[in-house]
């Protein structure tokens, strides 16, 4: 079981790599996000303030390096790389799913890097909700907790690609109420995260009511776990679990829409990903509701070239963030929150048939 795990882990990383696995049809919905640019911004844009405190953790700017490995030999040094960018950039990170190190200690250092690595920053754990309905409890999810000294741990959604593997799990029966009991007994936030396909706000109240103290939105638009599938499918020549993937490709929420769902719904910290490349991107989200941001795909291509060019990748994205925030006037990272945005096109048309007020967005910031 730990070398099938090991073996897809591995699949993952070369797949994301060398193959077009982005959404193809379904975009993040930030294209119907606009800004209301200040031609009189009246701030100093070197005095911006970036800074913000979530999970009750500062980070120098709203942004974590999303979930993307471990569990394969090659993860120890993607995990290495970032980890030491985020440590110096005062960010944050989380790591792959942990259950190919429950099954084989071996594999432990492939994430224990990180924390070695980032003594200070913010670090996720992570384990996937089907896993706690096909036997994992308190002792496995506390086990990832502890090999990486995490801060939170990730509970990660992924009923779309687990639908569309060769070896998914597909029994979901009763994840909420185990979501729930590892949320009270866990002395560490739990962030329920999805992997691509979104959530919506039916799905975000029922996990704010069990206890779950974030919401990594995760939505379509960005990396398809379900493409990611078609191409294992494809290379193991398994016709049937390629035609799924291939189907399944578009499916879900786009990120834009479910930070939208999901904010107006919860008191929880949001951290909203999929498909987030720029720092536009990054400001829209916020803008929108958001706590943090987090993004992976670009992050990856970096770190396996090594440590400056993902510097150079982050540093980037920051400044990208900075120069927003200047164009919109905003000061802080709560300012931004409150800065007026305009939704239309087809994100606009969906939030208004699912009752969300969008109005209020475009008035903010006129009294």
């Amino acid at each position: 079981m730990a070398k099938e795990t090991r073996k897809r882990k591995a699949d993952h990383i070369r797949i994301s790599l060398n193959q077009n696995v982005q959404a193809r049809t379904t975009t993040t919905g930030f294209e119907d996000i606009h800004f209301i640019h200040k031609a009189l911004p009246e701030i100093d844009k070197h005095k911006i303030d970036l800074s913000t405190t979530v999970f009750n953790h500062k980070f120098a700017a709203p942004l974590i390096v999303g979930a993307i490995t471990g569990g394969a030999p090659e993860s120890t040094k993607i995990n290495a790389t970032i980890a030491e960018v985020v440590e110096e950039l005062g960010l944050g990170m989380g790591v792959g799913s942990q259950r190919a190190a429950i099954e084989d200690k071996q594999l432990e250092k492939t994430f224990a890097i990180a924390r070695k690595k980032a003594p200070t920053a913010f670090i996720i754990a992570n384990v996937g909700g089907v896993q706690l309905v096909n036997g994992y409890s308190l002792k496995e999810v506390k086990k990832a907790v502890e090999m990486i000294d995490a801060d939170a741990i990730a509970i990660h959604l992924n009923s779309l690609q687990e639908a569309v593997q060769p070896e998914g799990q597909t029994n979901f029966q009763g994840i909420l109420e185990k979501i729930g009991k590892i949320a009270k007994e866990l002395n560490k936030p739990v962030i329920a995260k999805e992997t691509g396909a979104g959530i919506a706000a039916e799905e975000a109240k029922k996990l704010e009511t069990v206890g779950v103290k974030g919401i990594d939105v995760s939505g379509a638009g960005g990396t398809s776990f379900a493409a990611v599938e078609f191409y294992r499918a494809k290379g193991r020549g398994n016709s049937f679990q390629r035609r799924l993937g291939d189907v399944f490709w578009d499916w879900g929420i786009p990120t834009a829409i479910s930070i939208v769902e999901v904010s107006q719904t919860v008191n929880i910290p949001v951290i909203a990903s999929g498909g987030i490349r720029d720092g536009v991107d990054m400001a829209k989200a916020l803008a929108q509701g958001a706590s943090l941001t987090s993004l992976s795909q670009p992050v990856l291509r970096a770190a396996v070239k090594g440590v400056k060019e993902t510097k150079d990748t982050l540093s980037l994205l920051i400044e990208e963030l900075r120069n927003s925030m200047f164009l919109v006037g905003a000061g802080s990272v709560q300012t931004l929150r409150e800065t007026p945005l305009v939704i239309t096109g087809k994100t606009a048309e969906w939030l208004r048939m699912r009752g969300f007020n969008i109005e209020n967005y475009a008035r903010k910031g006129r009294n």
